[in-house]
């Protein structure tokens, strides 16, 4: 038997047309993330060591099987008397239940903001820095007496995943004015499910491996880049995170100002002499590389597929379903001020998105507003790519685009892991904010050396208090997985190291910081089924080694379940016994025996 060792304005276009330009004129690709008003120069770390990224552990949501009823929007201004509340957000479809609500780019008569006694302004804009320094500006008014400040925004929404990024630099100048003037979340309109996504060649989402030495355009550090980053630690690839460099063995970056432009570059054909590094160090060589990979979201991956086509979704968030919340992020002591106002735009935006499941014409009115709001597209762009799709891309190759979700008050608390009212759900965010944060802390160390923990940033109490009031019924969309259906397109596959009593299906103490590790990568990956293939080596009996490897894989199973049944339902974890039949290195030496003792997770999809 075997024995085990105890992240006024242009449109896209216009943009695009800009960086095409740049491109063509051999300028460098720039920084995305840019240097804060605070901080105009970064330096550029002089070796950057290639690495396979920390393993990156998505929450999880599930598929929609809701009723509601909607109701009829006004038109026109609603509610101008009341203070404004501007709000900032990127063009984005996971925020149609907050377009609904707000019926237009201002609180409309009729909408639910106004019923709600909110008077809100929704702004698009793009730019992460132009966010912070808004948001600085805002809280520095308060700060200097202004109960109402003129100027800034009260809320920016942005990628759930990125936010540890973003808070890192926002709150360490926030702190300075106190720290009842810090930024925290405090909700989330909805979730990316599919739209956000890693686009590259068929081959590398069948063989993985086949993506070393990719060039991929987008920007670093942020949102989209964390889904390759997941997709790269899954399967033991490596990547390489200096933009200015290329090594052949890992994953490459040119680092776009938006998610437009990086579609942009990949239409564009953009190619770049770079210097050849093996493991950040210099082999003297230098390569000329094309971009032939892209990480976006819509219009960006619609653009790829329209004008030039030939990508595929690799993968996104329709897999890593917990990865991308929208979260609302505002000034902690204005919220605190206005309590009320906090709680009557949460609960509007929220019923807003319970209102686009169950009515077309509740979707449609908040695509309109969409189109309105972002400045660009009609009604019908915003609804088809929020709703999700499959069509042939400029070279009749079937591509997804698209797919978004809106949250309602059940969404939200299962999304912030509220114990009183969500008591089998993990935090979700929590996990998201963690996970990500620490990625981007190993591979740029010098950006973001560290970032505040999650009990910093996020305030469920204003959702606490719509949850007391008991005036929705709505229940959260928990995943539903189909024990029967076999996966049928591989997202991951790699082999995990738990260490287990020997001879026994029971945990040694060291497993559990491996377990963590697990449970937050499949939570994050929420869309996906996983199968868990226990091994062992050769040593003792087979029909003993096949039976112990069956039973620890069952313990995995049980493991992932008790920590959190809504994020591990029945049908989503199938298990498969190998015993010592498939071995991964030679049970002659004690190494290759310790290799063979291991738990293979395979996470893939079970719709083709």
């Amino acid at each position: 038997m075997d024995t085990t060792q105890n992240t006024m304005r242009l449109t896209p276009l216009a943009r695009g047309t800009i960086f095409i330009g740049l491109a063509a004129l051999g300028v460098a690709s720039v920084r995305i993330f840019a240097p804060s008003f605070l901080e105009r120069v970064i330096p550029s770390a002089k070796e950057k060591t290639s690495m396979v990224p920390l393993s990156a552990d998505l929450p999880l949501l599930g598929d929609d099987g809701r009723t509601r009823a909607a109701a009829p929007l006004g038109k026109g201004p609603g509610c101008a008397q009341l203070p404004e509340v501007r709000v900032e957000l990127w063009a984005w479809n996971s925020q149609m239940g907050l377009m609904l609500a707000n019926g237009g780019p201002q609180s409309a008569a009729g909408s639910l903001m106004c019923q709600e006694g909110v008077n809100a302004k929704l702004m698009r804009q793009d730019d992460g820095t132009k966010m912070r320094e808004d948001l600085v500006t805002f809280a520095n008014e308060l700060k200097h007496g202004q109960a109402q400040p003129k100027d800034g925004v009260a809320f920016v929404a942005i990628m759930g995943d990125g936010s540890a990024t973003f808070l890192a630099e926002t709150n360490k100048v926030l702190g300075k004015l106190g720290p009842d003037f810090k930024a925290k979340v405090v909700g989330s309109s909805g979730y990316s499910w599919g739209e956000d996504k890693f686009m590259g060649p068929a081959a590398w989402k069948q063989n993985p491996s086949t993506s070393r030495g990719g060039l991929v355009a987008g920007v670093v550090r942020d949102g989209d880049w964390n889904i390759a980053q997941k997709w790269l630690a899954e399967n033991r690839l490596c990547n390489n995170p200096d933009d200015k460099t290329w090594d052949p063995n890992c994953l490459n970056w040119v680092n776009t100002p938006g998610y437009v432009e990086a579609a942009q570059a990949y239409i564009a054909g953009v190619c770049e002499d770079r210097k050849v590094v093996a493991n950040g160090k210099p082999t003297g060589e230098t390569k000329h590389v094309c971009v032939d990979g892209v990480v976006t979201w819509t219009p960006g991956d619609v653009d790829v597929a329209q004008k030039k086509g030939g990508l595929v979704s690799i993968v996104s968030t329709k897999e890593y379903r917990g990865q991308m919340p929208q979260v609302l992020i505002g000034i902690d002591a204005w919220m605190k001020a206005n309590r009320k106002t906090v709680d009557g735009m949460l609960s509007a935006m929220l019923k807003g998105g319970d209102r686009i499941t169950s009515d077309s014409t509740a979707l449609d009115a908040a695509a309109a507003v969409s189109a309105q709001v972002y400045g660009e597209g009609d009604a019908a762009y915003w609804k088809k790519y929020f709703q999700g799709t499959t069509e042939p891309d400029a070279k009749g190759q079937p591509v997804e685009l698209g797919g978004s979700r809106v949250n309602n008050l059940a969404d939200d608390l299962y999304l912030f892991g509220v114990k009183a009212y969500a008591p089998d759900s993990a935090n979700l965010f929590a996990a998201t904010y963690t996970v990500f944060g620490n990625i981007v802390s190993a591979q740029y160390p010098e950006l973001v050396p560290s970032f505040p923990a999650v009990r910093e940033v996020l305030d469920t109490s204003y959702l606490e208090d719509l949850a007391k009031r008991g005036t929705s019924t709505a229940k959260a969309d928990l995943p539903k997985f189909d024990a029967a259906a076999p996966v049928k397109e591989v997202v991951s596959n790699g082999s995990w190291n738990i260490a287990f009593e020997s001879g026994k299906a029971s945990f040694s103490p060291g497993a559990k910081k491996t377990l963590d590790e697990l449970f937050d990568q499949l939570v994050i990956a929420g869309g996906a089924a996983v199968e868990i293939h226990g091994h062992t080596d050769s040593q003792g009996d087979a029909k003993q080694n096949l039976a112990l490897s069956e039973a620890r894989a069952f313990a995995v199973k049980r493991y992932l379940e008790a920590r959190s049944a809504a994020n591990f339902p029945e049908g989503r974890v199938r298990i498969f016994a190998h015993g010592q039949e498939n071995p991964i290195a030679p049970n002659a030496t004690p190494e290759g025996r310790a290799m063979n003792r291991r738990v293979q997770i395979i996470v893939g999809t079970t719709k083709s």
